[in-house]
C-alpha cells in the first residue's frame, strides 16, 4: 500500500442522474479515505460534451450531500488543485497529449469517418474478431505513423481535423494488482491505439483521468468493474508519461445486479419494479420523465448508505445495522467482493424500518401531521404522537403511517368474512355487548391499562376467556383481525367511538 497520505476521487460524468451504483463507489472511497486519515476529492468528468445532461452536476452534489459524504476538494469547496471539472482544465491535456506524440508514444491520426468505416469492414470481412485500430491496422491508415513529415506539417498547419491516439506496443504484458481482483495481466495484442484527444481538443476519459489522477496525487483508484477493461491501458499512460512509481493502486468494485441477479441493474429494471435506484429524484430535462429517488420515497439517507454498503461488502461479523463511522471503522477491500451483488430493494425496506424504529416520536409526528392535512384531517400534536408511537413498529416509512391509520378515522363498512367465519360466534356477541355496556358505565380515564382493566373484570363476571373475543374484539373496532396494540388503538379512539363501534358490529354481525 502506497505510503503517502491517502487520496481518492469520485470521478462522475454529468450524464443524468447518480445510479446506485455510482452512489456506492462515492461510498466506498468516502469510506476507505476516511478510515486512513485520508482525503476525498470530487471531479466532474465532463469532457463528453454531447452527453452533457443540465441539472446533472448540482444533482451530484445534492446527492451526495443528503448521504453525507464530505468532499474534501471538488468544484463546490474548492482546493489546491482547481479547477476540478475537466472541461475547465482544456489546455493541460494537450500538453501531454503532445509529450506523447514527441516521444513516440503517440501519434496524430487524420482518418475521416469514412475511412474508419471501411477499415472495420475489410477487418469483418476478412473474419478479424474484434476491428481494431491497432499496431497491425494503423499502418495502414492515415496517420503520422504512415505519412512523410512534410505532409504531417502541411494538414496539421491547414487545420485538418486529427486525433492523437496512444501508440500500444506488441508484445507485451501489462500487469498491476487489483486490491479487489489481485493480480490482472493483459497482452497488449488485446489493445488497440484508443483516442487520447478528440478532433474538438477535449481530451477522452483515458487522456484526462491519468492526467489528473497524477496531478492531484491520487493514491487509490476506487470505481466499478466496467473499468476494469481499460485498467490496463491506464496503466501503460502512466508508464508512457513517466509515472509509474507513482501510479494509484486500483480498485474495481462488483456490479450492482437486478434484483433476480441475471444482469446489470438498470433504470428499466427500477422503473418496471416501481422502485428507486437513484439517491433522489430526477426529471429528465429533455423528456420529462420522471424517476424515483430513494428520498423522495420516504428512505432516511443513512439507511441507504447502509444499505449500499452492503451490496458487494460484509464485515464479516452478523453485525447489519451500521452508523456512518462505524462504517468507517469497518469497511476493508479485504471483504469486498469479486461477484456482483443482487439489488434487493425488501432489504433495503427493511433497513429503512429498522432506522425509523429508533426515530423519536415526537419528530415524526410534526412529519405526520401534514400528511394527514393534505388528506383533510387535522390531529393535534398527542393525537400524532399517540398514533406514531402505535404504528411506527409496523411500517417501512413515515408516509405509511398515514394509510396503516385509515381505520382510526372511519369506522369499518365491512368485516373480514373470514374473521367473521372462525371468531363471530355467540360466546363472542355475548362478551362485546356486555364490554359495551361495561364502557358505557365506565367513568374513570380512558387509558389502554383501565380499558384492558375493564375488559378483564367485565369477561371475567360473564365467565368468557378473553382469547375468545379478542380477535372479534379487534374485528369489531377495526374490522379486520390483525392489527397494532387493540388497547392504545381503543384509547386513541376515545370512549364514544369505542362503544358506537361495538355497537355497530353487534347489531350488524
Amino acid at each position: 500500500m502506497n505510503q503517502q497520505p491517502v487520496r481518492v476521487r469520485f470521478a462522475p460524468s454529468p450524464t443524468g442522474p447518480l445510479h446506485s451504483g455510482g452512489v456506492r463507489t462515492a461510498l466506498y472511497n468516502y469510506l476507505f479515505a476516511r478510515k486512513h486519515g485520508g482525503q476525498m476529492l470530487l471531479r466532474i468528468e465532463d469532457t463528453d460534451q454531447a452527453r452533457y445532461v443540465p441539472g446533472a452536476e448540482a444533482y451530484i452534489l445534492e446527492a451526495l450531500a443528503w448521504l453525507d459524504i464530505t468532499i474534501d476538494e471538488g468544484p463546490n469547496v474548492g482546493g489546491p488543485h482547481a479547477p476540478y471539472r475537466q472541461s475547465e482544465r482544456k489546455d493541460i491535456y494537450r500538453e501531454y497529449a503532445e509529450k506523447l506524440v514527441f516521444e513516440g508514444k503517440a501519434y496524430y491520426a487524420f482518418d475521416t469517418p469514412e475511412e474508419l468505416d471501411a477499415m472495420r469492414k475489410r477487418l469483418e470481412e476478412a473474419k478479424v474478431p474484434a476491428a481494431q485500430y491497432n499496431a497491425i491496422t494503423r499502418m495502414q491508415m492515415t496517420n503520422s505513423l504512415t505519412m512523410p513529415v512534410d505532409e504531417i506539417k502541411a494538414r496539421l498547419e491547414s487545420g485538418e481535423p486529427y486525433v492523437i491516439r496512444m501508440r500500444v506496443q506488441p508484445k507485451d504484458d501489462i500487469r498491476f494488482n487489483d486490491l479487489i481482483r489481485g493480480w490482472v495481466v493483459v497482452h497488449s495484442s488485446q489493445i488497440d491505439d484508443k483516442v487520447l484527444l478528440k478532433s474538438d481538443g477535449m481530451p477522452t476519459y483515458h487522456l484526462a483521468n491519468i492526467v489528473d489522477d497524477h496531478l492531484m496525487g491520487i493514491t487509490h483508484v476506487i470505481r466499478g468493474e466496467e473499468w476494469l477493461p481499460s485498467a490496463p491501458m491506464h496503466v501503460l499512460l502512466y508508464k508512457y508519461l513517466g509515472w509509474a512509481d507513482t501510479m494509484p493502486q486500483f480498485a474495481h468494485l462488483p456490479l450492482l445486479l437486478k434484483p433476480d441477479g441475471n444482469g446489470k441493474l438498470s433504470k428499466r429494471d427500477a422503473d418496471l419494479g416501481g422502485f428507486p435506484i437513484f439517491p433522489l429524484e430526477w426529471t429528465d430535462p429533455k423528456t420529462g420523465e420522471k424517476a424515483l429517488g430513494f428520498r423522495e420515497q420516504g428512505y432516511y439517507p443513512e439507511a441507504t448508505a447502509n444499505f449500499l454498503a452492503l451490496l458487494g461488502w460484509n464485515p464479516g461479523t452478523e453485525q447489519e445495522l451500521f452508523t456512518m463511522p462505524e462504517l468507517i471503522e469497518a469497511f476493508s477491500f479485504e471483504r469486498v467482493h469479486k461477484a456482483g451483488a443482487k439489488f434487493d430493494i425488501q432489504k433495503a425496506n427493511w433497513f429503512n424500518q429498522q432506522y425509523l424504529k429508533e426515530k423519536d416520536d415526537a419528530t415524526m409526528a410534526a412529519q405526520i401531521q401534514p400528511l394527514f392535512a393534505e388528506k383533510g384531517i387535522q390531529i393535534s400534536d398527542p393525537q400524532a404522537i399517540q398514533i406514531v408511537h402505535l404504528l411506527k413498529d409496523r411500517v417501512h416509512f413515515v408516509k405509511d403511517i398515514v394509510n396503516e391509520s385509515a381505520f382510526l378515522f372511519s369506522a369499518p363498512e365491512q368485516y373480514d368474512a373470514d374473521i367473521v367465519a372462525k371468531k363471530w360466534n355467540a360466546e363472542a356477541k355475548q362478551g362485546i355487548g356486555t364490554f359495551a355496556d361495561a364502557l358505557q358505565g365506565y367513568e374513570g380515564s380512558f387509558l389502554a391499562d383501565d380499558i384492558k382493566h375493564v375488559l378483564a373484570q367485565t369477561l371475567e363476571a360473564t365467565g368468557i376467556k378473553m382469547g375468545k373475543v379478542m380477535q372479534a374484539l379487534r374485528l369489531a373496532i377495526t374490522g379486520v383481525g390483525a392489527g397494532p396494540d387493540l388497547m392504545v388503538t381503543m384509547e386513541i379512539l376515545g370512549k364514544a367511538e369505542v362503544v358506537r363501534r361495538l355497537r355497530r358490529a353487534v347489531e350488524v354481525l
